[in-house]
């Protein structure tokens, strides 16, 4: 049994400790971008330098793989294809995932792009039987040589028109994933679009639209577990209480100081969620490895989110490299909001 299913297991059945905080590296950027979504290379004080070529990026998912702390590795269909050429998941307890769509608001690593200024429009890219089975028409039973896990995007703009298709693709997919017997987890981002929602209206219309898009999904096809905006304590925790039957997650959004990665692990974990899937908050980090190493330990309790940051700031020194931000900067919480449980907290 994979980590990942051990530790769905022990969520769903009441059993759930620290330890089985999920965390997922998404390195799915190339979904939405082109030669900008693999990141810098950087040299060996650390400092960025040229963006890194697809093997460059191949070679930065292949080293987290290899240290076994993530449980998932969200990848595009392509660069699983390369990574099973190089046997890098052979015998990992770590499980691969493809994104299986790409919504135009993701489209935002394009350059020059004009696309994300309008509301998305689902597209989805990768072909079920071909990511599973590497043929073209499903093959039950036969054994998986991809994956048969991915993500699902929805975005939800409070507009009749928009909401309706993007829901309409939703249940394509998910018939297709049936007859594939393809399992997902359900990203739902906030609108990409201006709204005149104040923020905790906006957590409120979010949880309503997730539960309201599941409500009529029989459980042989719902999600493994949600990829959501983190909107703060309150909508986090009226989420996560409101249905055991769901496993929330949430995303990592910008790259933020080392103080916003370690005070979203630990406040997501406090308020409910079990899963945590970050992108840029590693891919662009100055030491990605060490980075995913003290998440794990904020995760467990180990450490604090500001003894994460101290910590994180010794490997650097270790290491030899020169880090983006000073040490008291990067302790700042700067997104607003993990800065609302403090606000919550002290009411």
């Amino acid at each position: 049994m994979l980590r990942l299913d051990q530790k769905l297991a022990n969520i769903r059945s009441g059993r759930y400790t620290r330890s089985d905080f999920i965390i997922a590296d998404a390195k799915d950027s190339d979904m939405g971008s082109g030669v900008s979504g693999t990141g810098f290379l950087r040299g060996a004080d650390g400092r960025p330098g040229r963006r890194r070529t697809r093997d460059e990026f191949i070679e930065a998912i292949e080293a987290v793989v290899k240290q076994d702390i993530v449980d998932i590795m969200l990848l595009s269909a392509s660069n699983l294809d390369l990574l099973h050429e190089r046997g890098t998941f052979k015998g990992s307890a770590v499980k691969p995932a493809i994104r299986a769509n790409e919504t135009t608001d993701c489209w935002g690593g394009v350059r020059h792009n004009r696309y994300v200024q309008t509301m998305s429009l689902p597209f989805r890219t990768a072909y079920l039987p071909q990511v599973m089975y590497g043929t073209e028409t499903p093959q039950p039973g036969a054994p998986i040589t991809g994956t048969d896990l991915g993500l699902y995007s929805v975005t939800f703009n409070n507009d009749l028109d928009a909401d309706v298709r993007s829901l309409e693709a939703f249940a394509d997919f998910r018939r297709d994933a049936a007859a594939n017997g393809f399992k997902y987890f359900y990203e739902v981002f906030n609108p990409n679009v201006p709204t005149d929602l104040a923020p905790e209206a906006l957590g409120e219309f979010m949880n309503d639209c997730i539960l309201r898009s599941l409500a009529g999904v029989s459980k042989a096809n719902r999600p493994e577990f949600l990829k959501i905006v983190y909107n703060g304590p309150k909508a986090l925790e009226e989420l996560a209480g409101f249905d055991s039957t769901l496993v929330v997650g949430v995303l990592g959004g910008g790259v933020g100081t080392t103080r916003d990665t370690f005070e979203l692990v630990a406040q997501a974990e406090r308020y409910g969620a079990r899963v945590a899937l970050f992108g840029r908050k590693i891919n662009l980090a100055e030491d990605p490895l060490a980075m995913v190493s003290l998440m794990r330990q904020v995760a467990d309790g180990a450490v604090t989110p500001e003894e994460g940051v101290r910590a994180y700031h010794g490997e650097l020194q270790k290491g030899g490299f020169v880090p983006t931000r000073s040490l008291d900067e990067d302790r700042a919480i700067t997104e607003a909001p993990l800065k609302s449980a403090g606000m919550l907290k002290a009411a």
